[in-house]
């Protein structure tokens, strides 16, 4: 069992990956729903406070690489554009940005465009934390079936 938790919180610490696929595949593992959202929540969160105030210059240093330069490049070009849509409502925006399940909005590139935005840490985890958990939800009700959601919740 312990095997299966680490599983999906490291699978949740990964950017990219995040919550939206440790919770699937905690589905997959037999997990039930409020363990893997807890597990994967925790594992989303904890690299976020250290990417709030570094992730920018952290970046930065990532796109200059040979191999993964690229990557890095384009993923902070792409925080950086999208953090234009969300300057006139910064933390409604921020938790909005990450609480959307989709590809490249979690709380990795959250907080990527909170350090561009320059928003204060506390105000950018407290969006960033928002986000995760309205994501986790979502991905709860995507991967356990609303049916099942409802049980586990009431």
């Amino acid at each position: 069992m312990l095997k299966k938790y680490l599983t999906v919180f490291l699978v949740s610490m990964l950017p990219i990956v995040e919550l939206r696929g440790g919770i699937p595949i905690g589905a997959g593992l037999g997990l039930g729903f409020r363990e893997s959202y807890l597990i994967c929540v925790l594992g989303n969160l904890l690299p976020v406070p250290f990417l709030i105030p570094f992730s920018e210059m952290l970046l930065e240093w990532l796109s200059t690489w040979p191999v993964v330069g690229p990557f890095f490049g384009r993923f902070l070009q792409k925080a950086k554009t999208k953090a234009a849509t969300i300057t006139n409502a910064l933390f409604w925006g921020l938790f909005a940005f990450v609480a959307v399940p989709l590809p490249g909005t979690g709380a990795w590139t959250g907080s990527a465009i909170a350090a561009v935005l320059k928003i204060p840490p506390k105000k950018a985890f407290g969006a960033i934390a928002l986000g995760v958990l309205t994501s986790g939800i979502v991905m709860g009700i995507l991967s356990y079936g609303f049916l099942g959601f409802l049980q586990v919740m009431f």
